[in-house]
């Protein structure tokens, strides 16, 4: 989707605060910005980078840009969409790692990048994201949005856990398994990858179930229409069982509850990388096709 850049006044930056480059990156943008009058935004950890002092948290600089740009990694921008997506802003997502599926446009790209967003020419994604809320005796107890995964799993021995798992109130199944991943399209490319799900394009109006290490060879990923609404109950009393968001994260499920599982009302609006395509990034992040090429070369 496109979207007109002149509509761009007030921009967020937040920056991850352990990035080596982070204070000179942001010396270097924050002026740059300000040169061309924008008000900028910082929370109160990139504003400490620099040197400045900020009152406003993730959600404080969310409710007040018209544009965010994470300067970090997936995990950055991750922690950025689940509070920032209820807001509908625009978020350009700059990666300072090494792997970067989400955050796909490398520091190389950012001044250009931003010229041509400010410009007015640049697309959006919208990308899915999952509410999470467990149910304990009849009360919701928690209640969270994430764009990669829910997990549910043992913290601290590695045992099996019983999982009955029902969709839109039909019994599925039940799992024996070192834990369960429920993923986006966005997050099937995480740690449902390695639990040996499948790589799911983000436009795609699904969700996958990937059981962790199921007892039975027979449990494999399956794949859930976007509109269903999946409830997963613990069976059984167990110690540290945990449901981790996004692996930032995470509070304690306990015998008997119910995690209940459906997609959010908004989207994530994520800024697409000039000159790229979601094959593209997969060629690059997994090395596709490397040995191949180098054989022709």
């Amino acid at each position: 989707m496109a979207v007109s850049g002149n509509k761009i006044k007030k921009i967020g930056v937040f920056c991850k605060p352990k990035a080596p480059s982070a204070s000179n990156i942001l010396g270097k943008l924050i002026p740059w910005l300000r040169k061309k009058n924008y008000h900028i935004f910082l929370d109160t950890s990139t504003a400490a980078i620099v040197g400045e002092t900020s009152t406003l948290d993730k959600r404080g600089v969310s409710e007040q840009a018209d544009l965010l740009i994470a300067l970090g990694g997936d995990g950055t921008l991750l922690g950025v969409a689940r509070t920032a997506h209820p807001y509908k802003v625009p978020i350009l997502a700059v990666n300072l790692g090494s792997l970067g599926f989400l955050a796909a446009i490398s520091i190389e790209e950012l001044y250009p990048t931003l010229e041509n967003i400010l410009a007015g020419k640049f697309e959006i994604e919208n990308r899915m994201l999952l509410n999470a809320c467990v149910w304990r005796n009849g009360n919701q107890v928690e209640n969270h949005n994430v764009l990669n995964d829910i997990v549910i799993n043992k913290s601290v021995v590695a045992r099996v856990i019983n999982l009955q798992v029902f969709v839109n109130d039909q019994y599925m199944t039940s799992y024996r398994a070192d834990g369960l991943i429920i993923a986006t399209p966005t997050g099937s490319t995480a740690y449902s990858l390695s639990a040996g799900g499948p790589i799911i394009h983000p436009s795609m109006h699904t969700l996958v179930l990937s059981p962790i290490c199921p007892l039975m060879l027979t449990n494999r990923s399956i794949l859930i229409p976007d509109q269903s609404v999946i409830q997963v109950k613990l069976s059984g009393k167990y110690d540290n069982v945990r449901i981790t968001l996004d692996g930032q994260e995470g509070y304690d499920m306990k015998a008997e509850d119910i995690l209940e599982i459906k997609k959010t009302k908004t989207t994530l609006q994520l800024i697409r990388g000039p000159n790229k395509n979601y094959y593209q990034i997969l060629r690059d992040k997994l090395h596709w096709g490397t040995q191949i090429e180098n054989a022709i070369a």
